[in-house]
């Protein structure tokens, strides 16, 4: 892939600042950028970079002001993040513009459709009266269960597994090993003290422009549907249990773990590690921090989390800072109960 600088700053409706015709066949960071990469500037403390990188070509802000000269052409726009990750999306539409086709073997079960300009990669399985979209994109051992239903412009890498029934919308991104759709953990104590398995009949729902990362698995409900809502993005080695929902553009980093009904609310935030008990409602733009254990419904919206039990993230840290003076503290009230013992023995005495 080779462009212009002005081609690219065509792309991210920008302005160029230096030489429009120079040539570009990479993307890189700054500090890391030679000739004929094009890199970003968004983070002040990443300046002094700028005066110094190899690249062809940085995207910067148009209201940044330069501190001394740079041999880089400048393409300016309004936010450097965003305009070069609308490059790299670009980039990846590129690249990925020549996967069209069906390799063999690959499997397409009785009654599925399949939609034109997709990819089937060898090995690949799809099950019986399956939908399956316009321009999907399906990687070698990807398997997809009976009657499921994936929208326009999906990609479905190697090795996921969606189970039957389950939903996906257009434009939605499953990563290697990803599991959809599997049985949700409900058993049944019997008297014996065994368990007893509880059936798992509903499906799960992905609405459109879901992100579901690499090794993530999402349980089906037990019955009706466990339901992602549109744009809501979920890392690498996350668990969602049966019937949950997640609300529209909630992201949730790597290792929590999300337990039945629970209900989260839009534009939420659960940092690493972080874990919700069942049938618990999270208000709308709640953010959870990482290594926090949510025991309760928070019905405020914009509510900042911390801690195991969590609670509100200022209250938190003020706890926290008198939790490392403790040691100081207890020796303190040692010393005052000591003083006062001493006058109390004296008029004994």
């Amino acid at each position: 892939m080779e462009f212009t600088v002005g081609q690219i700053a065509g792309i991210l409706n920008g302005s160029v600042e230096g030489d429009s015709a120079l040539r570009v066949d990479r993307l890189a960071k700054i500090e890391e950028a030679r000739a004929g990469a094009v890199a970003f500037l968004a983070n002040a403390k990443y300046e002094p970079h700028l005066y110094s990188t190899a690249a062809t070509a940085v995207i910067v802000s148009k209201t940044l002001v330069l501190k001394q000269p740079v041999q880089a052409a400048l393409i300016r726009v309004d936010d450097p993040y965003l305009g070069f990750t609308m490059l790299l999306e670009f980039y990846q539409q590129f690249t990925r513009a020549g996967k069209r086709g069906v390799e063999q073997p690959s499997f397409v079960g009785q009654g599925s459709e399949i939609g034109d300009e997709g990819y089937r990669g060898a090995f690949s399985y799809v099950g019986e009266n399956c939908h399956i979209g316009k321009g999907v994109l399906i990687f070698p051992h990807a398997t997809i269960g009976d009657r499921v239903r994936i929208g326009e412009g999906t990609i479905v890498y190697a090795g996921a597994k969606i189970y039957p029934d389950t939903v996906i919308g257009a434009r939605c991104v499953i990563h290697a090993g990803a599991v959809i759709g599997s049985d949700g953990f409900g058993f049944a104590p019997q008297p014996d003290g065994s368990y007893r398995p509880i059936p798992q009949i509903g499906n799960v729902v992905l609405e459109d422009n879901v992100s579901v990362g690499a090794n993530a698995t999402i349980d089906c409900a037990t019955m009706g549907s466990t339901i992602i809502r549109e744009g809501s993005k979920i890392d690498n080695l996350v668990q969602i249990a049966h019937n949950v929902e997640v609300g529209r553009h909630t992201v949730i980093a790597s290792q929590t773990g999300i337990s039945g009904s629970t209900k989260i609310g839009d534009f939420c935030v659960l940092a690493g590690q972080t874990g919700l008990a069942g049938h618990l409602t999270l208000a709308n733009r709640t953010t959870v921090t990482a290594q926090s254990g949510v025991g309760k419904s928070i019905k405020e919206e914009g509510q900042f989390l911390q801690g195991s039990p969590a609670f509100n993230l200022r209250d938190s840290l003020r706890a926290n800072a008198v939790f490392r003076h403790l040691p100081e503290l207890e020796r303190r009230l040692l010393a005052l109960e000591r003083a006062q013992a001493k006058p109390d023995e004296a008029e004994k005495s």
